[in-house]
């Protein structure tokens, strides 16, 4: 399938010629849900702990006495069914979210992610993109020159000057065509990729 390849005015001015195997995908909700979900699962820390009843700050004292009040019997402060009582079950650093996806589904996945974009005119094609010196102000003028605001670039290589350019923008995020992920396409009003990105996403994902 073809591309349009923009110039830094926005303008279409060529084609990109494309594989559709990765830019002309039926789009599949389920796979990207569970793609999208894996991702942001495998990138959890799992450091939540919570104390168990042998773990709370208690006494060993009965509460009150087993008969005649009226009242259940009860043994124990650190009791689960207690307002300041241990967790049954609690939840442990050692937890282990991770959740896995084959290869075939991930690139699955992201050619479905990515045919989409090409679908609803979210994804730009450039010939290559640029700045002199890092400088955010710069990146800042030659987006809005393409009309750009909320945007996700892929390069082929990374660029330091665009690095630094857009660390401070939380709207723009640059990134390598190896490092991209899926959380990270569908996270931005557009994705800007370069001519020479495309060739090497085709070569990562085929």
């Amino acid at each position: 399938m073809e591309l349009k390849l923009i110039n830094e005015q926005g303008q279409a001015t060529a084609t990109v010629q494309a594989p559709d195997a990765l830019f002309g995908r039926e789009y599949n909700e389920a796979l990207v849900h569970q793609l999208v979900v894996a991702y942001q699962a495998n990138a959890r820390s799992g450091n939540r702990a919570q104390l168990t009843r042998a773990e709370v700050r208690h006494t060993t004292t009965k509460p009150w006495r087993q008969k005649g009040t009226g009242r259940a019997r009860s043994g124990s402060t650190s009791s689960p069914l207690w307002r300041t009582g241990g967790r049954a079950f609690p939840n442990k650093p050692e937890e282990n979210f991770s959740q896995k996806i084959n290869r075939k589904m991930y690139r699955a996945g992201m050619a479905s992610i990515l045919s989409q974009l090409v679908r609803e005119d979210r994804l730009v094609v450039v010939d290559d993109f640029t700045i002199e010196a890092p400088k955010t102000k710069l990146l800042v003028s030659k987006l809005k020159g393409l009309g750009l605001e909320s945007v996700l670039v892929i390069t082929d290589n990374l660029d330091e000057n665009l690095l630094l350019s857009s660390r401070n923008l939380h709207k723009i995020l640059v990134l390598e065509a190896r490092e991209t992920d899926p959380v990270s396409l569908i996270g931005f009003d557009k994705v800007l990729v370069t001519k020479a990105a495309v060739a090497k996403m085709e070569e990562i994902w085929k």
